[in-house]
């Protein structure tokens, strides 16, 4: 299979390397803004500016033809006035949009999200409607703009030169927010994590959120003749969606936003070329040899988040099974030595049935597997022992650490009781789920402001880690 889709890709042409060029330039013209869009959690800003767009795009084409009829622009000059016509249009609907949003808020008394579903629903279906209207005049693709057409796109080459359109347009886009993310990093990351403190160092965060806004428009509009109005928000949220799963430094999750950006969209349109014609052919329909190369981006994009969140160190789904793991058998373990420590105190020193695990396993509504787990791991660090009967026993390195478990219980307990009024019973639970976190640093600092008590509020001694 792999042989096959290389072979796939022997047929690679100019126009697939113009038609992955536009789309990778959009794709990352889009994370820019969309990355913001995430960090300051208003990503759904992103659906709405990329159909409340719609609008400005239909009256910047009215516009434009009106000002050709009339006779102010000529026919060589109308693409550049439309092209013009088209970002100020984006500007305003962003602004726009931000605004409208806020003020249905205020005055209808709604959460954000329920104010952005009326606002964008509404101005999406007055595009729609100002197209149905003035259908004639509106030489306007609906389709186009919904889904983009990108492999024709691409097609259109730049007056006097053989660079694709798409390619100059977003391109330029994207050097433009870049460079407004270099100039304005320090701003923009200041009112995007605490808008009042920006605000209090004399940094205008409303004016950086609707300038945000009128940005993330302008890239949208741009973005229509490539991937559409409605595949645009997946370049704008999916990329940085993955790049917080693969780290938590800022300048680090943007670069690896715009790096997976370009990947989507170069990957998109080699699977697009591949992947059908393997796919379909197996399943009896060897007329389907490819896709729409926007669709396949977003796809793609879907797909490498779908690995970060699998297998993202640290934020991925295995590495928090692992670490629940790791965490689970430390906190059986404790208590394996928890419950034996206190039956050594009722019981002088005898040995323990190995009943235990069942007893911590049924306590603490742990799996039995997990506390069987935990008995070997114990056994392997040497903290216990299993006599030749099968019963298990505190070795002297295992005692000194289920001493400071205990140790640590019982001064939580004191605390609690010294600084909260609470019945004697309820401060087992609470101690218990603690105990596994208290370090020695914090048992010293319990036990001086405690001022060194010598039992708990049950009054059991609590132990000191020097005894034998």
């Amino acid at each position: 299979m792999i042989h096959e889709f290389f072979q796939l890709l022997s047929g690679w042409s100019s126009l697939d390397t113009a038609i992955a060029g536009s789309a990778a330039l959009t794709a990352m013209s889009c994370s820019l803004p969309g990355a913001w869009l995430v960090l300051r959690k208003h990503s759904m800003m992103g659906d709405a500016l990329s159909h409340t767009a719609l609008p400005g795009v239909v009256l910047a084409f009215l516009f434009s033809i009106s000002m050709k009829q009339a006779g102010w622009v000529s026919a060589a000059q109308e693409d550049a006035f439309l092209q013009l016509f088209l970002f100020v249009g984006a500007v305003v609907v962003g602004v726009g949009t931000a605004w409208l949003t806020e003020w249905v808020q205020r005055l209808g008394r709604l959460e954000g999200s329920a104010s952005l579903g009326v606002v964008f629903t509404a101005v999406f279906a007055l595009g729609l409607l100002l197209i149905r209207l003035d259908v004639d005049n509106v030489h306007l693709d609906v389709d186009c703009v919904l889904f983009g057409i990108i492999e024709t796109a691409a097609l259109q080459k730049v007056p006097g030169t053989s660079i694709p359109e798409p390619v100059l347009v977003n391109g330029a886009i994207f050097l433009a927010n870049l460079l407004l993310v270099v100039l304005f990093y320090k701003e923009l990351k200041i009112s995007a994590f605490d808008p009042g403190l920006a605000t209090s160092l004399g940094i205008p965060a409303r004016g950086i959120h609707y300038g945000l806004m009128a940005v993330t428009a302008v890239t949208v509009v741009a973005a229509f003749t490539t991937v559409g109005s409605i595949l645009v928000i997946g370049l704008l949220i999916i990329p940085t969606a993955t790049a917080l799963l693969l780290s938590e430094r800022l300048s680090v999750v943007l670069a690896l936003s715009v790096c997976l950006a370009a990947i989507s969209a170069a990957l998109g349109h080699a699977l697009t070329l591949t992947v059908p014609r393997m796919l379909f052919s197996r399943l009896g329909y060897p007329t389907i040899e490819d896709a729409g190369t926007a669709g396949m981006m977003s796809v793609t994009a879907g797909l490498l988040f779908l690995m970060a969140l699998i297998l993202a160190p640290g934020q991925g789904l295995i590495s928090k099974l692992i670490h629940r793991l790791r965490l689970g058998l430390k906190i059986s373990g404790d208590d394996i030595l928890g419950v034996l420590f206190r039956f050594e105190e009722k019981t002088a020193m005898r040995p323990i049935d190995i009943s235990v695990p069942a007893l911590v396993a049924r306590q603490n509504g742990m799996r039995p597997w997990m506390v069987s787990l935990s008995v070997r791991r114990l056994l392997r660090r040497d903290l216990v022992t299993r006599q030749t009967s099968g019963e298990l026993v505190l070795t002297d390195r295992g005692r000194e650490s289920a001493k400071s478990l205990i140790r640590a219980h019982r001064l939580w307990e004191a605390y609690m009781s010294k600084h909260f009024e609470l019945p004697d019973d309820h401060l087992h639970e609470t101690a218990h789920r603690v105990e596994h976190f208290i370090d020695d640093d914090i048992q010293e600092r319990l036990q001086s402001e405690l001022n060194a008590p010598t039992k708990d509020p049950h009054g059991k001694r609590i132990p000191e880690l020097s005894d034998s």
